[in-house]
């Protein structure tokens, strides 16, 4: 019996820019931006709900004609890979200077704003790849230690609906260990590789955990320093400023050991990483000769 082939998902963190004019769209307004990068790339990460925590009693969650109109901009072979409000994702709210009491945010871990977020979800459900917990560095006044972490999100999944493919983003380099990737696979999460951030390099991150990926994988490729490359591009992200052609390569080859273990991938490419996520995808398929 043939196996069936995997697949990969190539798209950018966010799609709304003006300076890809020329590169992904015809002209940068009065279009439907989503559609026509649509007609470019399979998959694309939505970002933008992430920043939902003001305050204890003020949360803000996807709006449904945002939803709907996202779900009828794309094909139905395209996947939305969206990261979860961090509403849900953190422990602690915000502090504008590191002397400020850290102050408990009441809906980390939530199952029922969680079930909240689900329900706005309903219209793009079925374009929906992976949904994405995005953890920031927890120190000792966040999370006590990994156990802790892991048992507090064991205990967060009984308690909710298992309709989406769930992804878990960490960024405790200190983590990453087999008592970690062991914890995805009983639970069925899949891993999500964070290149940048000051996170050890994808691939030796990947020697420990290649052993116990769930399908599918997500990679998500960051430049270590966003204000660097920001002073460089002055926000203009139409051309590669900072090559990591290196990078790349390494990142291929395990692109193609996921896909010979026929293992679906998204690669998830921020304008932080080279100075223009579609160039740098553009690359990235050369590497992998799918161009």
């Amino acid at each position: 019996m043939k196996a069936t082939k995997s697949k990969i998902y190539f798209g950018t963190c966010s799609w709304k820019y003006d300076s890809w004019e020329g590169i992904v769209y015809s002209k940068a307004k009065g279009i439907n931006m989503l559609e026509e990068y649509s007609r470019q790339f399979n998959s694309v990460e939505i970002d933008q709900w992430f920043w939902s925590l003001h305050a204890v009693n003020k949360i803000s969650l996807p709006k449904e004609s945002d939803v709907k109109l996202y779900a009828e901009s794309v094909p139905e072979n395209f996947r939305f890979t969206i990261k979860i409000p961090n509403s849900i994702t953190l422990t602690h709210f915000y502090r504008k200077n590191k002397s400020e009491e850290l102050k408990s945010n009441p809906h980390f871990l939530s199952p029922d704003l969680f079930d909240e977020f689900l329900s706005t979800l309903k219209p793009m459900k079925s374009r929906t790849g992976v949904l994405m917990f995005q953890f920031e560095y927890l120190n000792k006044e966040k999370m006590s230690n990994q156990i802790e972490f892991m048992d507090r999100f064991e205990a967060f999944l009984q308690n909710i609906r298992k309709e989406y493919q769930l992804g878990i983003e960490i960024r405790n380099p200190n983590y990453l260990n087999k008592k970690f990737f062991e914890f995805l696979k009983r639970n069925n999460i899949s891993m999500v590789f964070l290149q940048g951030y000051y996170m050890p390099m994808i691939w030796e991150v990947f020697k420990t955990a290649k052993d116990f990926l769930i399908k599918p994988v997500v990679i998500r490729l960051h430049g270590p320093d966003r204000s660097g490359i920001e002073e460089k591009t002055g926000n203009v992200w139409n051309e590669i400023v900072e090559p990591k052609d290196e990078e790349l390569t390494r990142i291929a080859e395990i692109i193609n050991y996921l896909s010979e273990k026929q293992m679906d991938v998204y690669v998830n490419v921020n304008n932080h990483y080279e100075g223009c996520a579609p160039l740098t995808i553009k690359k990235l398929k050369e590497i992998l000769s799918l161009i």
